[in-house]
């Protein structure tokens, strides 16, 4: 949980906020020609909703894209005459390689709060946001994540499977947020399959992740389904 305590967002005043948006996907399992981070949400390409919540969260936003993306999301921009501020980076061939070429394009300064995030996750509240860099302010990172609602069994190589406890269980969302200086000193290592987010990358250099309250709304949009589900919270004010 965040305190709603002024002073407690007060103390990152100080420490510059940017946001690393990793939109590399290709969208297969979205299926379709256009890559789903391209797909209109409310009259606009999802990317924008995303790009749009962390600048004005006072973030200096890079948008992190494959080269071969790069002339059609420039396409884009001035297509829906979009002009919040960012800056594009190229991805790599990982996720892994895609955050490294996004910090590496910035200049940071140790104390400086970087969060990473999934341009299709778009319904990212101001409130989350908020949270995560005031949370890694204190404590060096704040890993967003919610409790699971359905029962979840784990599946054994021989086919059987066994039941684990919800309670003990967390789905992990982004902007997943840290301290510049750990941040980078994570990344300084070669990828490995176990990556699978920014925290497993954190962790594997030692250091302890502090999880916040994630948001059910702040969904990761995958299948056309969720496009849906993203369109009605939008409708909603949600």
């Amino acid at each position: 949980m965040c305190s709603d305590n002024k002073n407690h967002y007060l103390c990152i005043q100080m420490n510059k906020r940017y946001a690393i948006i990793v939109a590399g996907g290709s969208g297969l399992r979205f299926g379709g020609d256009v890559p789903k981070q391209f797909r209109l949400l409310c009259g606009r390409p999802v990317l924008m909703h995303t790009v749009d919540k962390f600048a004005a969260a006072g973030a200096l936003v890079t948008l992190v894209l494959p080269e071969a993306h790069q002339t059609y999301w420039r396409e884009l921009c001035n297509k829906y005459a979009f002009e919040t501020p960012h800056q594009v980076a190229t991805g790599g061939s990982s996720r892994f390689e895609s955050v490294c070429n996004g910090l590496s394009s910035l200049r940071l300064q140790p104390g400086d709060l970087v969060a990473i995030h999934d341009g299709v996750r778009p319904l990212v509240s101001r409130r989350l946001i908020d949270c995560a860099y005031a949370t890694a302010s204190l404590h060096g990172s704040a890993i967003p994540a919610i409790a699971p609602t359905d029962s979840i069994r784990q599946v054994n190589p021989d086919g059987t499977s066994r039941q684990l406890l919800r309670s003990e269980l967390r789905a992990v969302q982004t902007p997943q947020t840290f301290e510049a200086s750990l941040l980078q000193g994570a990344y300084n290592v070669s990828y490995s399959p176990l990556f699978t987010d920014d925290a497993s990358v954190v962790e594997a250099a030692g250091h302890a992740v502090t999880l916040i309250d994630g948001e059910s709304s702040n969904i990761k949009i995958t299948h056309p389904a969720d496009l849906l589900v993203a369109e009605n919270l939008m409708n909603d004010g949600r």
